[in-house]
């Protein structure tokens, strides 16, 4: 089958777009015990020290100074209560 002819099959058929994420319940309901308490939370990349605003199933919200940080469930290494 020719290159284009198979890109314009392609645009004729739906997609079929899905989002796989990693959730850990235990890791969710702990956060949710500690909303609106300040946290240290350590990532892969740096280490972020904030009240935990929000925990949703793939990130929790904090809240540092007047700035909000979105992290990503799966980035966190360590969390500490300040």
């Amino acid at each position: 089958m020719h290159y284009y002819q198979y890109a314009r099959d392609m645009q004729q058929q739906p997609m079929n777009i899905q989002y796989t994420t990693i959730i850990d319940p235990f890791v969710v309901n702990t956060l949710k015990t500690v909303v609106g308490k300040t946290l240290i939370v350590e990532t892969t990349k740096d280490t972020v020290r904030g009240v935990l605003a929000d925990v949703q199933p793939d990130h929790i919200v904090l809240n540092v100074g007047d700035t909000t940080f979105f992290v990503r469930i799966q980035q966190i290494v360590t969390i500490m209560p300040d």
